[in-house]
């Protein structure tokens, strides 16, 4: 069974024109830089046709990722008034004994977003952020044991 990815709508919408835009207007272009160094001559010391034939693998590989993405993507709505920590939210916490702030948002690294570090909701800690309300106080195991974490805002 292939692995589900939660995603917002907005996400989804970026991906999915990514990957329209790679399979159609990338995949030409780099078909266009292959032809152009194969005019250059010997194939085997040509580093424009190696460099656009590497261009071309990681292209190719990101149009497989995109693909897998938005095939097997659940869109999961965030509302705008959250009580609970899901999926798709900005959770502010604080370790306790510490008086930091920080700010992850809860989902996949496709939802990133600048200035927020992303968390898995199926991580450890993220497995125990999700449905906690602000105020909550939950804990979960760590490598150097179990850790206690106060909810301090969710943000859409």
């Amino acid at each position: 069974m292939a692995q589900t990815y939660e995603l917002s709508q907005e996400a989804y919408d970026r991906l999915k024109a990514e990957y329209d835009d790679l399979t159609t207007r990338g995949r030409i272009e780099i078909a266009k830089k292959i032809e152009t160094a194969r005019e250059l001559g010997d194939l085997s010391e040509n580093g424009d046709y190696h460099a656009a034939k590497e261009e071309q693998g990681k292209m190719e590989g990101r149009i497989v990722h995109l693909g897998a993405l938005c095939e097997n993507a659940v869109i999961v709505e965030t509302a705008s008034d959250l009580e609970r920590v899901q999926t798709g939210c900005v959770v502010s916490i604080r370790y306790e004994g510490d008086d930091d702030i920080e700010k992850y948002l809860i989902g996949s690294i496709e939802e990133r977003r600048e200035g927020v570090t992303v968390m898995s909701p199926g991580s450890p800690l993220g497995k125990a952020l999700v449905g906690a309300a602000i105020n909550d106080v939950v804990d979960f195991e760590a490598p150097g044991g179990v850790l206690k974490v106060a909810v301090v805002a969710i943000e859409a």
